[in-house]
């Protein structure tokens, strides 16, 4: 058996992708509560503001409304679907006794959500996890908490300086670590952003032979739609959480 190369986050973390989405409606507290249920370690959904400046967790950012689609931004926390959780809810629901990754596809979102964790259960906020496509769109929210985790979410592809000068690039930017789909991942690569302190994790594990391959490499985080399946090879791979 192949040994298990070490990971900066030990143990490392099993993120329910928009909660137990292979189980349960996504991004619904019913389905943040199950993944919980079945194991998971972490929590993983969007966040958007409201009109009235309200975080919430939805996948797009936009919701039926009668006939036609609005996006969050332009309706009110009263006037969203009663399935729209808000940061608020999902704490005070589910407690914070959990990792929480949260895709911050609303650029203005960061302050409100820190705040927002903050104020309703701030022993989480060393394990919350701001995620967003680049960089440079994290930098400044590390004024706002050195306790908060910032993450870079790309693709091998995109980094056209290289994976040695990104990892070099966010150390000194204090962002601490890059997520990226599980198949531009290698033991060599994980070991390269290891050796510049940056968390490595990845995206997209659904099936048992790459959660597998992912724990073995020193992976620091993964996310999956089918916690069962998730938490069976990291009770395996890692131990019982």
């Amino acid at each position: 058996m192949q040994q298990r190369l070490p990971s900066l986050i030990d143990p490392p973390v099993a993120f329910a992708h928009r909660g137990a989405r292979a189980h349960a409606a996504e991004n619904t507290l019913e389905s943040f509560r199950l993944a919980l249920k079945l194991g998971a370690t972490g929590l993983e959904s969007d966040v958007w503001l409201t009109s009235d400046g309200v975080a919430v967790l939805d996948h797009d950012g936009v919701v039926k409304s009668r006939l036609r689609k609005q996006a969050i931004r332009d309706v009110s926390r009263a006037s969203l679907p009663a399935h729209v959780p808000s940061l608020t809810d999902l704490i005070e629901a589910c407690g914070t006794g959990f990792h929480l990754s949260l895709d911050v596809k609303d650029a203005t979102a960061g302050p409100t959500v820190i705040h927002t964790v903050r104020e309703a259960g701030a022993d989480l906020l060393p394990r919350l996890w701001l995620c967003q496509t680049t960089w440079q769109g994290l930098a400044g929210l590390r004024e706002l908490s050195d306790e908060v985790k910032l993450i870079e979410s790309t693709r091998l592809a995109r980094i056209k300086e290289g994976p040695e000068r990104r990892a070099a690039t966010l150390a000194s930017e204090g962002i601490d670590g890059i997520n990226m789909h599980h198949s531009d991942w290698t033991g060599g690569l994980v070991a390269l952003f290891h050796r510049f302190d940056r968390c490595a994790l990845s995206w997209d594990i659904q099936f048992d032979e790459g959660l597998q391959a992912a724990f073995r490499m020193g992976i620091d985080g993964v996310f999956s739609d089918w916690v069962d399946r998730m938490m069976t090879v990291y009770s395996t791979e890692i131990g019982p959480p």
